[in-house]
């Protein structure tokens, strides 16, 4: 399976999403300054791959600076990239503690920015593990944004339990959403489920509801951005409403995510800043004026999906229901990290 960044003779690589499915590109990073605006400008994303991505773009920033100031002038580009995920800020934290004792940042950083990715994909793995009890033969299940391979290290959190499920037999079909306005069901998940083999079905994201019923649909899995405590999650903009109809047709509705994604200080989805993006992505379409110039345009890229509309949490280290448990369990978990 690909890999949507890794390290390639000393140079940090980065498959443009945004050229998919059209062209498989990859793109060199050589500063700090083009990781976070590759991450700003959505041409790597996916929370557990933006923290991946942080940490290579530190790195990066190391190896030409020799002063700490600089070096977190820059870890603060990156922080503020994109401020909705959470990955990006807990690897920065961990990254800070490392930088206060080196002696030799670039060599540290790499250590750790590659200790990361590798640590990633074992996450993947686990969830995927833990998740694919969830799918059974003959059914269908339906996904929105994307949270596979590209949107992580390697595997993803919401389709990696897909990728389980397919390598063991189950047949099954996936419902995809095309995710406006960035098309990243469409232009992503569908691509890489088909390249995987998994039969899948690319819907529009208003015919959701609709979709739920005449097609029968038995569970929904999304990933995160951002978990907080209460769990409550932040994804992308549209899972808020697609929990909504889940739970009025009795459908269960899952999300998936490593550790990383969930924010011990977060009381809940009201205290996460959601990230408003330019609105020239929605005014335009392939370059062609989409609307009047004296409408007013409103894009958020996330919304807040409450705790109450979530049947469950797949996780590395499990399957949980109980959020008491979960937050119990999680915050022993990242009180190191954090």
């Amino acid at each position: 399976m690909i890999r949507p960044i890794d390290l390639v003779k000393g140079k940090v690589l980065i498959l443009d999403q945004t050229a998919l499915p059209g062209k498989k590109k990859y793109i060199t990073i050589s500063t700090a300054s083009e990781m976070a605006d590759a991450i700003k400008t959505m041409k790597i994303r996916g929370a557990p791959a933006l923290g991946i991505a942080a940490a290579f773009g530190v790195y990066l920033s190391a190896r030409t600076n020799r002063d700490l100031g600089n070096i977190r002038a820059d870890m603060e580009r990156l922080r503020s990239s994109r401020p909705t995920a959470k990955n990006i800020s807990a690897v920065l934290n961990m990254i800070e503690k490392k930088l206060t004792k080196s002696k030799d940042p670039a060599k540290d950083i790499l250590k750790e920015a590659l200790k990361i990715q590798k640590d990633d994909i074992g996450k993947c793995l686990a969830i995927g593990k833990y998740g694919v009890r969830l799918i059974k033969n003959g059914f269908k299940v339906m996904t929105y944004c994307n949270a596979g391979t590209l949107a992580t290290g390697q595997y993803g959190t919401a389709l990696s339990p897909l990728y389980a499920a397919k390598k063991e037999g189950i047949e099954f079909e996936v419902f995809v959403h095309e995710t406006r306005p960035y098309m990243q069901g469409s232009r992503l998940t569908a691509w890489e489920l088909s390249e995987a083999g998994i039969k899948n079905t690319l819907i529009t994201d208003n015919a959701s509801a609709y979709t739920q019923i005449v097609k029968q649909i038995d569970l929904v899995i999304v990933g995160a951005d951002r978990v907080a405590k209460n769990g409550d999650i932040a994804n992308k903009i549209g899972t808020y409403g697609l929990a909504v109809t889940a739970r009025y047709h009795k459908i269960p509705f899952y999300t998936a995510f490593p550790a990383t994604t969930f924010d011990p200080e977060c009381n809940s989805g009201n205290d996460i800043k959601i990230e408003i993006r330019p609105e020239e992505e929605i005014r335009f379409i392939k370059g062609e004026k989409n609307t009047h110039d004296r409408t007013a345009v409103f894009n958020p890229s996330f919304d807040v999906t409450p705790r109450a509309l979530i049947s469950g949490y797949i996780t590395e280290y499990g399957f949980f229901r109980d959020v008491r448990k979960m937050t119990a369990f999680f915050r022993g978990k990242v009180d190191d990290r954090s």
